[in-house]
């Protein structure tokens, strides 16, 4: 099975309490991270909570962008699913992080779908890549 999946698991943090509690704002940056990512939208849905913070989904044809926020600590979580080659999930990920105004990045690449050698029918996933940036610049940890 080749799914070709690409699945970015971002941490971003330092960010505008602001932002991250206004529905309509967190709404069109992860709609507007779908169309940087050149992913094809086809439904969104969120919700904000009380006190505060919002959680969303964007549904495309390539899977799915998701967040939560908690404004109170600055932080995000960000899930950036993609398969096949048309999308670019780094792209959707570097855009949310600048409009969330993220003082630091972390963002882990997995690749999705893999067939476990010796287990034929049974899938798993592996690290690519992990990265740390904290104002723009990446840190060795």
């Amino acid at each position: 099975m080749r799914t070709e999946g690409r699945h970015m698991v971002v941490e971003v943090s330092g960010c505008n309490p602001d932002v991250l509690n206004d529905l309509d704002r967190v709404k069109e940056i992860l709609r507007e991270s779908a169309l940087q990512a050149n992913a094809e939208i086809l439904e969104l849905a969120f919700h904000h909570f009380t006190p505060q913070g919002v959680s969303g989904v964007v549904v495309i044809s390539e899977s799915h962008l998701s967040i939560h926020t908690w404004p109170e600590y600055g932080y995000a979580a960000l899930d950036v699913y993609t398969c096949g080659e048309k999308t670019d999930p780094w792209r959707a990920m570097e855009y949310a992080a600048e409009k969330f105004e993220a003082t630091t990045i972390v963002k882990t690449e997995i690749a999705r779908g893999q067939e476990i050698e010796g287990r034929p029918g049974v899938y798993g996933h592996s690290v690519v890549e992990t990265e740390v940036m904290r104002d723009g610049v990446a840190v060795v940890s």
